[in-house]
Formats: structure tokens, sequence, C-alpha cells
């Protein structure tokens, strides 16, 4: 899926999907993904938009979060990323782990509760 349709589909003002097909596709509220977004770019800088060496734009901020969600949700694997979303096993395993070490620091003192007994 290329970036355009993708922001055409689901995250423009007049997408094409509406939330109730946000929330099946990406299992979780939209607000809720464009939170985690906002969150996870300003931490890491992993996950904002920049250039490639060719002076290309390179994977968007949408694309990087959008990839690891659908992975996670439906326990996709890095390689079959490729075809939907042109993205690399490499990139998507890069992207992954980013992901998951910063939703750990920015949210574990709110959502991790200590193990009990």
């Amino acid at each position: 899926m290329t970036r355009a349709n993708m922001m055409n589909n689901y995250f423009n003002p007049n997408s094409m999907y509406t939330e109730e097909d946000f929330k099946c596709r990406f299992w979780m509220m939209h607000h809720v993904f464009e939170c985690v977004l906002r969150d996870v770019q300003q931490v890491n800088p992993y996950f904002r938009q920049k250039r490639d060496k060719a002076g290309r734009p390179s994977f968007s901020p949408h694309q990087k979060v959008t990839v690891v969600i659908r992975m996670m949700a439906y326990g996709s694997p890095a390689n079959s990323m490729d075809e939907t979303h042109d993205m690399s096993e490499s990139t998507c395993l890069d992207t992954f782990e980013q992901l998951c070490v910063i939703i750990v620091q920015v949210y574990k003192d709110e959502y991790l509760c200590e193990p009990n007994q």
C-alpha cells in the first residue's frame, strides 16, 4: 500500500474508511493510534519523516507505526510486509524493535502493573 493510498484510506480528514473500519483493521481506535504516533515521534527521531540518501522521502511515521501495529494485530511475519507496504523485512524488524522499546519507555508507568504473588 503506497503512502498516498494509506493516508487517503485511513488518515486524511475525508478518508475512504470510517472510524469503525479503522478499528477493525488496526484493532484500535483511530485517536489511540494518533496518540501513540505522536508520543513515539516526540521520543525517537526514527519515527519522524526524513529523506533517504537519494533525497526521496523515506517511510512516513504513519507507515512505520502501521506496519508494526499490523504485525502485532495479525501476527504477520516481517517478510510479508514487503508485498503490502513495500518495506523490507530488515526495516520491518528494526521498526518493530524501535516501537516496542518506545512503547515500554513511554507507557510503562501508566499501564505496566507490578507482578503480584
